[in-house]
């Protein structure tokens, strides 16, 4: 069995942004709350955290900055993927160099590739770290899907520890979990997936939510790991109409607009992802202002 990066409740970090780069006292306060909220992990430069619109630079701060604050108190994780292997090898190594835990590789986007195609990519770069690393499916943005055949030959890299599993795809998941078993780790890519996903032998989930709400999807995840099933489903069921608030636009925008709400400035995403309808910010203000039992 190879080594678990974390097990629990992965924090998909939003990026707070200023008019003119990134917003670091934010960025600091983010981390400081996350980690005093029960968050098992960090992932940063990911999709929430808008790494597509961060130039090579601002992520190279992030992730430094990210790592220097955390100071081995909570694993952080770098989202270094991206469509050219070169260039997300490049960004791996400095990322493995200025200490972060792991990384976070999405699929090749736009050009994408075949599935042998796929092993090529991501063996090459797990040849050039020593740091594991966690495959990231996301089909629905990338237009590509790694099947579960393709898992189970990635899975034989020795640094290549676990997948996020963002495909929607349940029955996916289980041929995945039934080809690798202890040697890929499967996170939920979804936040109302937790439970199911949990089910098949997932470990934890890489969340949204979590920025508002750390120590509850800490503890979904921990409720169940523990046998306490009735109160995990409980809670996830409970999380359904927040979670699709959260997802009634295309992530991050409701997101940022709920750190914001609760008194982190975060700005608004970058273009070209826009603010929040007023529609979305009237259903967030109604679940965010209700009675509930998140905290």
């Amino acid at each position: 069995m190879k080594k678990v990066l974390f097990k629990g409740c992965g924090t998909a970090l939003v990026t707070p942004f200023t008019n003119d780069g990134i917003n670091f006292e934010v960025l600091r306060k983010l981390i400081e709350f996350q980690i005093l909220e029960g968050a098992d992990s960090l992932i940063i430069c990911g999709t929430t955290g808008e790494s597509s619109t961060m130039s090579l630079e601002e992520k190279k701060s992030v992730i430094d900055f990210s790592v220097k604050v955390a100071n081995n108190r909570i694993p952080i994780i770098a989202g270094t993927g991206g469509n050219n292997t070169k260039e997300v090898i490049a960004l791996s190594k400095y990322a493995e160099s200025v200490g972060v835990n792991g990384l976070l590789l999405v699929t090749p986007y736009y050009n994408k590739t075949t599935q042998t195609g796929l092993i090529k990519h991501y063996t090459n770069i797990a040849s050039n770290v020593n740091i594991p690393i966690i495959l990231y499916n996301v089909p629905s943005r990338t237009g590509i899907n790694i099947e579960p055949s393709t898992c189970l030959e990635l899975s034989k890299v020795p640094n290549i520890v676990g997948i996020k599993e963002a495909s929607g795809n349940i029955s996916q998941v289980s041929k995945i979990a039934n080809l690798c078993k202890d040697e890929l780790s499967i996170y939920s890519g979804n936040d109302d997936q937790v439970i199911p996903i949990l089910s098949l032998g997932g470990i934890g989930v890489i969340s949204v939510l979590s920025n508002i709400y750390p120590k509850f999807v800490h503890n979904i995840v921990m409720d169940y790991l523990s046998g306490n099933w009735q109160k995990a489903s409980a809670s996830q069921i409970y999380a359904i109409p927040l979670i699709n608030a959260l997802f009634s636009e295309v992530n991050p925008i409701p997101i940022k607009y709920a750190m914001n709400k609760i008194g982190f400035d975060c700005g608004t995403p970058r273009l070209p992802l826009i603010e929040a309808s007023d529609k979305c910010k009237a259903q967030i203000d109604s679940l965010l202002n209700s009675e509930n039992s998140f905290v």
